[in-house]
């Protein structure tokens, strides 16, 4: 994967805590809810690249089937 590109920006603070509050609510950083947006608005205006690579996955992978602990007892057997 070639490496990514670092861009200075400069926002409005009112728009930087506003990008980070939705970011916050959708589990995403900043930085990567404003490429997610990017995105967006470049795939709306028809304007993607085709050589653009899919956005990275961040955070922990996920369990397989196989890994998921199993719970013997319908309600986690507490009393």
């Amino acid at each position: 994967m070639p490496e990514r590109k670092k861009v200075l920006l400069r926002l409005d603070p009112a728009v930087h805590d506003a990008l980070a509050r939705w970011a916050g609510n959708e589990l995403r950083s900043t930085n990567a809810q404003i490429e997610f947006l990017l995105r967006r608005a470049l795939d709306d205006a028809g304007r993607m690249p085709k050589e653009a690579g899919d956005l990275p996955r961040r955070g922990r992978p996920r369990k397989k089937a196989s890994e998921a602990p199993e719970d013997p007892e319908p309600g986690g057997g507490r009393t």
